[in-house]
């Protein structure tokens, strides 16, 4: 099958061999699949993964349980043992013993056919597109947020770091009608959250005073790590959103000082992202930049680390 993988090199490869399915599981063939921060981060040696990239995908379930035969689907990342203490717990998603697909010990969805656990399939009803199903992992992720940390429409919130994940936190938290601005780099990402009509202020015209209740930091940068402690108020929220490789030196004192709750946020409700683009409550179509075939998936990739493009998809099958 045609497949991009990485061992310390990003290849594509169009003999790479199928998924074998294991008790339990069902083959998906890919149909469209996202680049995400993560994938761009692995090439760079996060996570010491090596394999067939992608996590975030739609395909078609061809091979496995019958009532998943025929359907589309989407898929949560964390392959789990249904055994342990966290899994008991109703924790999964921190299972101990888990896999990840398409980063850690699981091949991922930057291939013609993928293999995932059945119970970790959600259907993608007529009224989604693949274009939208796409980004239900991600877009999850954002829900995330508003589990962990309700938000009232009284707070003040920042979102620091409008890249792929940025806007689409900010579309969920703007509707929770709080007071929220967005702050980044990137004109092009700004612009979309004033279209949008979310307060969008560049880094070097930010006034860093710390008087916001919750700073959702999801900059992937030590920079954008010291600019959300800058605004978060004394007892107030830091909610770190995303991953970046390497190790960075970060000045926690502040964090100390004023007494700042810090929270991880990683994965999210898949049904709630699914009813959300179903009734057409978050944005993610005007997102896309470019939809590029598989086999110019190292193209794909230069693009997605590219500021002038926002997200590029790899069409893996019509």
């Amino acid at each position: 099958m045609n497949a991009l993988h990485f061992d310390q090199q990003l290849r594509f490869d169009s003999h790479y061999p199928e998924p074998e399915l294991a008790e339990g599981e069902v083959l998906i063939q890919v149909k469209l699949a996202g680049i995400c921060a993560t994938d761009l981060e692995i090439v760079q040696g996060y996570m010491g993964f090596a394999g067939v990239l992608g996590h975030e995908f739609v395909g078609t379930v061809v091979r496995g349980g019958r009532r998943w035969r025929g359907k589309r689907v989407v898929a949560e990342i964390n392959c789990v043992c249904e055994r342990c203490d966290m899994c008991q717990s109703g924790l999964a998603n921190h299972c101990r013993r888990r896999s990840v697909i398409g980063i850690d010990r699981r091949s991922g969805a930057f291939a013609d056919l993928v293999a995932v656990p059945e119970r970790n399939l959600h259907e993608i009803p007529d009224a989604v597109r693949d274009e939208q199903a796409v980004f239900v992992e991600p877009l999850a992720a954002a829900y995330q947020v508003i589990k962990q940390c309700p938000i009232e429409k009284r707070m003040r919130v920042a979102v620091v770091g409008s890249g792929r994940l940025g806007l689409l936190v900010a579309q969920v938290l703007q509707a929770t009608g709080c007071h929220l601005e967005v702050v980044g780099r990137n004109e092009l990402t700004l612009n979309f959250c004033e279209k949008k009509g979310i307060q969008a202020t560049p880094v070097g015209e930010l006034n860093a005073r710390p008087d916001r209740d919750v700073v959702v930091d999801c900059s992937g940068s030590p920079e954008g790590f010291g600019v959300a402690v800058a605004l978060v108020r004394p007892r107030g929220t830091l909610i770190l959103k995303s991953t970046h490789a390497g190790a960075s030196p970060l000045n926690l004192a502040p964090i100390v000082v004023n007494e700042i709750t810090l929270l991880g946020s990683r994965c999210g409700p898949f049904s709630e992202a699914i009813n959300a683009l179903a009734r057409r409550q978050i944005d993610v179509e005007s997102m896309i930049s470019r939809q590029l075939p598989l086999s110019k998936g190292i193209e794909a990739f230069e693009m997605a680390a590219d500021p002038r493009y926002i997200k590029i998809l790899l069409k893996v099958a019509t």
